[in-house]
């Protein structure tokens, strides 16, 4: 997707208002590489962010902890030596010149060849959620386990802990992401499967952050632009962003509450209330920090956070993302669960 400069014009001419800067935790590490780290600026002085930053390298790390290792937050050799073991295996499985069908998913050899999927570089980091300290999401309020229970998904074939099963009577039984909708917000930069792309480009009083995976773009205003109305709710939410210093702060609001936070958004779905607070902090050439502080009351018990590496990779290509799979499948599954419901009350099946 092409983002014009004459488009994005038109957002700068808006009033100032100020922005809530998040509560910052303590990272000496971090801070003490942004002391000695000069970020570059662009044209108009701000903090030059621009670039090509996938989240490809940070795959495989999770989003919880493993509850065995409390608060420990980093693996220990002998675990990284492991992971290091898995990454060499799977890379002579991408090697193979033919497809192993008893790798594909669920054994059925209708999936992919393994080496279509992109692979990461193995990370000490436990979880991607660091607050609460032992990496996990804090408990869930009465209300988000029930509409995490009732979540209407694909998913429950493959993860059905996460959702229940439930009939396809129309086409909004489906998620968000079976319809090739949105991955939402924190999804569409997180590390997935594939199409892990993420690109920051900078003009005066706006950042636009493109990703890859249904080819998202947010326009956010830099330049005190309030949020929209509270009675206009989109997936993506509403987001504006603020300096402070070097680091990009971005608070989005807004959302519609139609999107999940994991499994490309199609599970532990979130509610209106929900807000996240994002981080850009460029802490030397080729890394960007990225931090998001997500809180929803009517979800979650209390805000969690996440955090990770965003390596630059120049080399880096977007691919268009053509989410058509699940348009035909719609009619497929719809029509299969007709055709159940008939064997089922003993009528005919065409």
């Amino acid at each position: 997707m092409r983002v014009t400069l004459a488009f994005i014009g038109a957002l700068l001419f808006l009033p100032i208002v100020s922005a809530q800067s998040p509560t910052q935790r303590s990272q000496p590490a971090a801070a003490s590489a942004r002391q000695a780290y000069s970020v570059p600026r662009t044209p108009w002085g701000d903090p030059d962010l621009q670039g090509l930053w996938p989240s490809i390298d940070m795959q495989g790390t999770p989003y919880e902890r493993p509850e065995t290792f409390g608060a420990r937050a980093v693996l220990s050799e002998e675990e990284i030596k492991a992971r290091e073991t898995q990454t060499e295996r799977q890379a002579e499985v991408d090697a193979e010149t033919t497809v192993n069908t008893q790798r594909a998913p669920r054994g059925t050899g209708t999936g992919p060849p393994s080496h279509w999927g992109e692979r990461g570089r193995p990370s000490r980091q436990a979880s991607l959620i660091v607050d609460p300290s032992d990496g996990r999401f804090p408990p869930m309020t009465a209300e988000g386990e029930r509409r995490s229970k009732e979540a209407y998904s694909t998913y429950f074939l493959d993860f059905p802990e996460a959702v229940t099963a439930h009939p396809f009577n129309e086409f909004s039984d489906l998620g968000i992401y079976d319809r090739c909708i949105t991955r939402g917000l924190l999804a569409s930069i997180l590390p997935t499967a594939y199409n892990m792309g993420n690109q920051i480009i900078q003009v005066p009083g706006a950042v636009i952050i493109r990703n890859e995976m249904i080819h998202e773009t947010r326009v956010i205003p830099v330049n005190g632009q309030p949020h929209v109305g509270s009675k206009v709710r989109q997936y993506l939410g509403d987001s504006r962003g603020h300096w402070d210093g070097t680091t990009l702060v971005v608070e989005t609001t807004n959302f519609n509450g139609k999107v999940g936070i994991t499994r490309n958004g199609n599970t532990l779905p979130t509610s209106q209330d929900l807000k996240i607070v994002e981080r850009f902090t460029r802490v030397d050439q080729s890394t960007l920090q990225y931090e998001a502080t997500v809180s929803d009351p009517k979800t979650w018990t209390r805000p969690w956070t996440l955090s990770l590496p965003l390596k630059l990779h120049p080399e880096y290509q977007f691919f268009e993302y053509a989410c058509h799979e699940g348009n035909y499948a719609m009619k497929h599954i719809l029509s299969g669960a007709r055709a159940d419901e008939k064997a089922e009350a003993g009528q005919p099946v065409q």
